[in-house]
Protein backbone atom coordinates (compact mmCIF):
# COMPACT_ATOMS: atom_id res chain seq x y z
CA UNK A 1 0.00 0.00 0.00
CA UNK A 2 1.21 3.42 -0.88
CA UNK A 3 1.98 5.61 2.53
CA UNK A 4 -0.36 8.41 3.31
CA UNK A 5 2.13 11.20 2.31
CA UNK A 6 2.68 9.82 -1.00
CA UNK A 7 -0.93 9.92 -1.23
CA UNK A 8 -1.11 13.19 -0.14
CA UNK A 9 1.37 14.56 -2.70
CA UNK A 10 -0.25 12.89 -5.67
CA UNK A 11 -3.61 14.93 -4.93
CA UNK A 12 -1.72 17.78 -4.66
CA UNK A 13 -0.82 17.63 -7.64
CA UNK A 14 -3.59 16.84 -9.58
CA UNK A 15 -5.51 19.46 -7.55
CA UNK A 16 -2.76 21.89 -9.08
CA UNK A 17 -2.95 20.34 -12.62
CA UNK A 18 -6.74 20.44 -12.72
CA UNK A 19 -6.24 24.37 -12.01
CA UNK A 20 -3.73 25.07 -14.50
CA UNK A 21 -5.69 23.19 -16.98
CA UNK A 22 -8.66 25.82 -15.70
CA UNK A 23 -6.87 29.06 -16.07
CA UNK A 24 -5.45 28.22 -19.01
CA UNK A 25 -8.60 27.07 -20.54
CA UNK A 26 -9.97 30.22 -19.23
CA UNK A 27 -7.66 32.54 -20.79
CA UNK A 28 -7.99 30.92 -24.36
CA UNK A 29 -11.63 31.79 -24.49
CA UNK A 30 -13.21 34.40 -26.36
CA UNK A 31 -13.95 37.45 -24.25
CA UNK A 32 -17.41 38.53 -24.42
CA UNK A 33 -18.59 41.72 -25.57
CA UNK A 34 -18.55 44.77 -22.96
CA UNK A 35 -22.20 46.63 -23.25
CA UNK A 36 -21.74 49.66 -24.55
CA UNK A 37 -21.68 52.72 -22.31
CA UNK A 38 -22.84 55.86 -22.69
CA UNK A 39 -21.87 57.36 -19.35
CA UNK A 40 -18.32 56.32 -19.78
CA UNK A 41 -18.45 58.01 -23.14
CA UNK A 42 -20.38 60.93 -22.64
CA UNK A 43 -19.32 62.01 -18.89
CA UNK A 44 -17.61 65.27 -18.74
CA UNK A 45 -14.98 65.84 -15.91
CA UNK A 46 -15.34 69.20 -14.61
CA UNK A 47 -13.72 72.52 -15.53
CA UNK A 48 -10.53 73.42 -12.88
CA UNK A 49 -11.06 77.25 -12.27
CA UNK A 50 -8.80 79.21 -10.12
CA UNK A 51 -10.35 79.92 -6.85
CA UNK A 52 -9.27 82.08 -4.37
CA UNK A 53 -9.78 80.31 -1.69
CA UNK A 54 -7.48 77.77 -2.61
CA UNK A 55 -4.59 80.24 -2.86
CA UNK A 56 -1.75 80.81 -5.61
CA UNK A 57 -1.70 77.69 -8.58
CA UNK A 58 -4.75 75.82 -6.75
CA UNK A 59 -2.40 74.48 -3.97
CA UNK A 60 -4.59 74.82 -0.99
CA UNK A 61 -2.66 77.20 0.91
CA UNK A 62 -3.04 81.26 1.77
CA UNK A 63 -5.84 81.01 0.22
CA UNK A 64 -8.95 82.94 1.35
CA UNK A 65 -12.49 83.48 0.43
CA UNK A 66 -13.94 86.71 -1.75
CA UNK A 67 -16.45 88.37 0.22
CA UNK A 68 -18.05 90.37 -2.29
CA UNK A 69 -18.09 86.95 -4.50
CA UNK A 70 -19.59 84.78 -1.43
CA UNK A 71 -22.65 88.05 -1.44
CA UNK A 72 -22.99 87.81 -4.69
CA UNK A 73 -23.06 83.74 -4.41
CA UNK A 74 -25.77 84.68 -1.52
CA UNK A 75 -27.73 86.61 -3.52
CA UNK A 76 -28.11 84.06 -6.82
CA UNK A 77 -28.80 81.07 -4.01
CA UNK A 78 -31.81 82.81 -2.27
CA UNK A 79 -33.19 84.60 -6.23
CA UNK A 80 -32.43 81.47 -7.89
CA UNK A 81 -31.72 78.23 -6.19
CA UNK A 82 -33.77 78.85 -2.49
CA UNK A 83 -37.16 78.54 -4.37
CA UNK A 84 -36.36 74.01 -3.88
CA UNK A 85 -33.30 74.06 -2.20
CA UNK A 86 -32.75 74.69 1.66
CA UNK A 87 -29.16 75.64 3.42
CA UNK A 88 -30.49 74.61 6.63
CA UNK A 89 -27.21 73.83 8.38
CA UNK A 90 -26.91 77.18 8.18
CA UNK A 91 -27.82 79.92 10.57
CA UNK A 92 -28.41 83.79 10.04
CA UNK A 93 -25.61 85.18 12.00
CA UNK A 94 -22.81 82.99 10.65
CA UNK A 95 -23.66 85.57 7.40
CA UNK A 96 -21.89 87.85 9.53
CA UNK A 97 -18.56 86.11 8.03
CA UNK A 98 -19.32 87.21 4.79
CA UNK A 99 -18.87 91.25 5.55
CA UNK A 100 -22.38 91.83 6.42
CA UNK A 101 -23.16 93.99 9.40
CA UNK A 102 -25.50 93.35 12.39
CA UNK A 103 -28.63 95.26 10.52
CA UNK A 104 -27.94 93.65 7.61
CA UNK A 105 -28.15 90.57 8.69
CA UNK A 106 -31.14 91.45 10.60
CA UNK A 107 -33.01 91.88 7.41
CA UNK A 108 -32.39 89.37 5.64
CA UNK A 109 -33.52 86.77 8.59
CA UNK A 110 -36.81 88.85 8.80
CA UNK A 111 -37.49 88.18 4.64
CA UNK A 112 -37.61 84.41 6.14
CA UNK A 113 -40.75 82.92 8.26
CA UNK A 114 -39.91 79.79 11.12
CA UNK A 115 -41.95 77.63 12.26
CA UNK A 116 -43.07 78.94 16.08
CA UNK A 117 -45.57 77.94 18.60
CA UNK A 118 -48.27 80.46 19.92
CA UNK A 119 -49.24 81.67 23.66
CA UNK A 120 -51.98 79.05 23.32
CA UNK A 121 -50.15 76.29 22.01
CA UNK A 122 -50.86 76.35 18.66
CA UNK A 123 -48.03 76.20 15.88
CA UNK A 124 -47.76 79.32 14.26
CA UNK A 125 -44.68 81.21 12.51
CA UNK A 126 -42.82 83.93 12.98
CA UNK A 127 -40.10 86.44 11.19
CA UNK A 128 -36.60 84.43 11.75
CA UNK A 129 -33.60 86.25 13.74
CA UNK A 130 -29.99 86.22 13.53
CA UNK A 131 -30.14 82.94 15.54
CA UNK A 132 -32.16 81.21 13.63
CA UNK A 133 -30.96 78.95 10.63
CA UNK A 134 -32.00 79.09 7.29
CA UNK A 135 -35.15 77.47 7.13
CA UNK A 136 -36.14 73.92 5.21
CA UNK A 137 -38.20 74.90 1.83
CA UNK A 138 -40.20 71.68 2.19
CA UNK A 139 -41.02 70.02 5.59
CA UNK A 140 -39.64 66.85 4.69
CA UNK A 141 -38.50 64.15 1.83
CA UNK A 142 -41.79 62.92 0.71
CA UNK A 143 -43.40 66.10 0.54
CA UNK A 144 -40.54 67.76 -1.52
CA UNK A 145 -41.00 64.90 -4.06
CA UNK A 146 -44.45 65.41 -3.87
CA UNK A 147 -44.02 68.77 -5.40
CA UNK A 148 -41.20 68.05 -7.12
CA UNK A 149 -43.11 65.27 -9.24
CA UNK A 150 -40.93 62.23 -7.77
CA UNK A 151 -37.54 64.10 -7.60
CA UNK A 152 -35.74 64.93 -4.67
CA UNK A 153 -33.88 68.61 -4.36
CA UNK A 154 -31.10 67.96 -1.60
CA UNK A 155 -30.03 70.23 0.80
CA UNK A 156 -27.20 72.30 -0.56
CA UNK A 157 -25.11 73.15 2.87
CA UNK A 158 -22.70 70.54 2.28
CA UNK A 159 -23.15 69.47 -1.10
CA UNK A 160 -19.47 70.75 -2.28
CA UNK A 161 -18.00 68.21 0.24
CA UNK A 162 -20.53 65.72 -0.75
CA UNK A 163 -19.30 65.22 -4.33
CA UNK A 164 -15.46 64.91 -5.56
CA UNK A 165 -14.29 68.23 -6.71
CA UNK A 166 -16.89 69.63 -5.48
CA UNK A 167 -16.73 73.44 -6.07
CA UNK A 168 -15.61 72.68 -10.04
CA UNK A 169 -18.73 70.20 -10.68
CA UNK A 170 -21.22 71.82 -9.45
CA UNK A 171 -19.81 75.18 -11.64
CA UNK A 172 -19.47 72.74 -14.37
CA UNK A 173 -23.16 70.84 -13.85
CA UNK A 174 -24.76 74.49 -13.60
CA UNK A 175 -23.21 75.51 -16.79
CA UNK A 176 -23.50 71.86 -18.52
CA UNK A 177 -27.30 71.60 -20.00
CA UNK A 178 -27.30 70.67 -23.37
CA UNK A 179 -29.78 70.87 -26.09
CA UNK A 180 -28.52 68.14 -28.72
CA UNK A 181 -28.63 64.78 -26.58
CA UNK A 182 -26.40 62.18 -28.48
CA UNK A 183 -27.88 59.15 -30.72
CA UNK A 184 -26.39 56.86 -28.16
CA UNK A 185 -28.04 58.44 -24.46
CA UNK A 186 -31.58 58.06 -23.71
CA UNK A 187 -33.15 60.84 -22.35
CA UNK A 188 -36.63 60.51 -20.71
CA UNK A 189 -38.96 64.02 -21.23
CA UNK A 190 -39.12 64.61 -17.79
CA UNK A 191 -35.15 64.68 -17.82
CA UNK A 192 -32.64 67.45 -18.87
CA UNK A 193 -29.37 66.14 -20.74
CA UNK A 194 -26.30 67.10 -18.55
CA UNK A 195 -22.88 66.00 -19.61
CA UNK A 196 -21.18 66.71 -15.90
CA UNK A 197 -23.87 64.86 -13.83
CA UNK A 198 -23.10 61.31 -12.77
CA UNK A 199 -25.89 59.55 -15.16
CA UNK A 200 -25.80 62.34 -18.09
CA UNK A 201 -29.84 62.77 -17.06
CA UNK A 202 -31.27 65.27 -14.51
CA UNK A 203 -34.35 66.04 -13.12
CA UNK A 204 -33.61 69.77 -12.09
CA UNK A 205 -34.42 71.88 -14.92
CA UNK A 206 -31.61 74.62 -15.80
CA UNK A 207 -32.27 76.99 -13.10
CA UNK A 208 -29.43 79.98 -14.89
CA UNK A 209 -31.34 79.93 -17.63
CA UNK A 210 -30.48 83.81 -19.33
CA UNK A 211 -28.11 86.95 -18.72
CA UNK A 212 -29.43 89.39 -16.89
CA UNK A 213 -31.77 86.37 -14.66
CA UNK A 214 -29.93 88.17 -11.10
CA UNK A 215 -29.12 92.12 -11.25
CA UNK A 216 -26.13 91.75 -8.83
CA UNK A 217 -26.51 94.45 -6.19
CA UNK A 218 -22.56 95.34 -6.49
CA UNK A 219 -22.87 96.04 -10.33
CA UNK A 220 -20.60 92.87 -11.19
CA UNK A 221 -22.39 91.67 -15.04
CA UNK A 222 -25.04 89.65 -14.37
CA UNK A 223 -23.95 86.85 -16.84
CA UNK A 224 -24.65 83.07 -16.21
CA UNK A 225 -21.03 81.88 -15.83
CA UNK A 226 -20.56 84.18 -13.31
CA UNK A 227 -23.96 83.16 -11.58
CA UNK A 228 -22.86 80.02 -11.42
CA UNK A 229 -18.98 80.67 -9.91
CA UNK A 230 -20.18 82.92 -7.73
CA UNK A 231 -22.91 80.22 -6.06
CA UNK A 232 -20.42 77.63 -6.38
CA UNK A 233 -18.22 79.37 -4.17
CA UNK A 234 -20.80 80.46 -1.53
CA UNK A 235 -21.79 76.97 -1.34
CA UNK A 236 -18.49 75.77 -0.66
CA UNK A 237 -18.33 78.60 1.93
CA UNK A 238 -21.31 76.84 3.49
CA UNK A 239 -19.70 74.06 3.60
CA UNK A 240 -16.31 74.86 5.27
CA UNK A 241 -17.19 77.95 6.99
CA UNK A 242 -14.00 77.75 8.67
CA UNK A 243 -12.26 77.07 6.11
CA UNK A 244 -9.54 79.94 6.44
CA UNK A 245 -9.27 79.50 10.33
CA UNK A 246 -8.17 76.35 9.51
CA UNK A 247 -5.80 77.12 7.10
CA UNK A 248 -4.19 79.31 9.38
CA UNK A 249 -3.78 76.94 11.62
CA UNK A 250 -2.12 74.62 10.03
CA UNK A 251 0.36 77.23 8.42
CA UNK A 252 1.26 78.00 12.29
CA UNK A 253 1.81 74.94 12.99
CA UNK A 254 4.09 74.27 10.49
CA UNK A 255 5.93 77.73 11.24
CA UNK A 256 6.24 76.09 14.80
CA UNK A 257 7.54 72.99 14.12
CA UNK A 258 10.35 74.84 10.89
CA UNK A 259 11.26 76.89 14.41
CA UNK A 260 11.42 73.92 16.69
CA UNK A 261 13.08 72.10 13.95
CA UNK A 262 16.04 74.75 13.76
CA UNK A 263 16.61 75.44 17.49
CA UNK A 264 17.48 71.25 17.55
CA UNK A 265 19.61 71.40 15.27
CA UNK A 266 21.67 74.64 16.59
CA UNK A 267 21.22 73.08 20.17
CA UNK A 268 22.59 69.98 18.88
CA UNK A 269 25.85 71.52 16.85
CA UNK A 270 26.37 73.34 20.21
CA UNK A 271 26.24 70.52 22.51
CA UNK A 272 28.81 68.46 20.13
CA UNK A 273 30.85 71.26 19.50
CA UNK A 274 34.38 70.84 21.82
CA UNK A 275 33.56 66.71 21.35
CA UNK A 276 36.21 65.31 19.08
CA UNK A 277 36.09 62.23 17.33
CA UNK A 278 38.28 59.35 18.51
CA UNK A 279 41.56 58.38 16.66
CA UNK A 280 41.67 55.54 14.62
Amino acid sequence: MPRSGSLVQTGAMLVGAVFCITVLWGAVQPREDVPFDPVKKYHEHPEQVAWTHNGPGNLGVFGTFDRAQLQRGLQVYREVCAACHSINRVAFRDLLALGFSDAEVKAIAASYEVAAIDDSGEPTTRPATAADKFPLVYANEAAARAAQGGAYPPDLSLITKARPDGTNYLRSLLLGYRDEVPAEVTKPDTLYYNPWFHSLNIAMPPPLAAEGQVEYADGTPGTVKNYATDVAAFLTWTAEPKLENRKETGVAAIAFLLILTTLGYLSYKKVWRDIKKPKA
